[in-house]
């Protein structure tokens, strides 16, 4: 069994893509602190809080977008919501970081496993940005369409570099 190549930044590429592939880590490491908030805490203790956070600016202006749009969805939330978001989170957070640290370590496995995932995540974001129209969302599709295009061309360039070593 050849031992894997660890991953290294050398060229411009390189060091933009191991920024990519960490802030997708940070990101995982968000997201599952997010999800297991949402396993103990209750959809009424989430309603109070935006009830607490949007108060003094629905006071000034009752028609605020951004304060009238986060307290409709949290008064909105529910037991099968929070789980749904729970387990989301959870799952998205948990791949992200475990591919993007066995890319680190050099598994070459984990660059196409890192591509299909996100990837599906997009398709899902897209879905979402159809009928959501969020602006975020679409800053993070297009986000996770730069880490793929760099994935791909990192993964040429590694597996070419595996079977140099493979063949030596």
């Amino acid at each position: 069994m050849t031992k894997p190549i660890m991953f290294e930044a050398k060229t411009r590429l390189d060091k933009a893509f191991e920024v990519g592939i960490l802030l997708k880590a940070l990101d995982g490491t968000i997201e599952i602190i997010g999800g297991l908030l949402l396993l103990f805490i209750s959809a009424d203790t989430i309603n109070k809080i935006a009830v607490f956070l949007t108060s003094e600016e629905l006071s000034q202006d009752p028609h605020d977008f951004i304060a009238s749009h986060v307290l409709h969805y949290a008064q909105h939330i529910n037991h099968g919501t929070l789980i749904f978001g729970s387990i989301y989170l959870l799952a998205h957070g948990l791949v992200k970081v475990v591919l993007v640290v066995e890319i680190l370590r050099g598994r070459l496995w984990a660059y196409p496993g890192l591509i299909v995932v996100t990837s599906a995540f997009m398709l899902y974001q897209i879905y979402r940005i159809g009928y959501s129209g969020s602006i975020s969302l679409v800053l993070l599709t297009v986000f996770d369409a730069v880490v793929v295009w760099l994935t791909v061309l990192e993964y040429r360039k590694r597996r070419h570099e595996f079977a140099m070593v493979a063949h030596e």
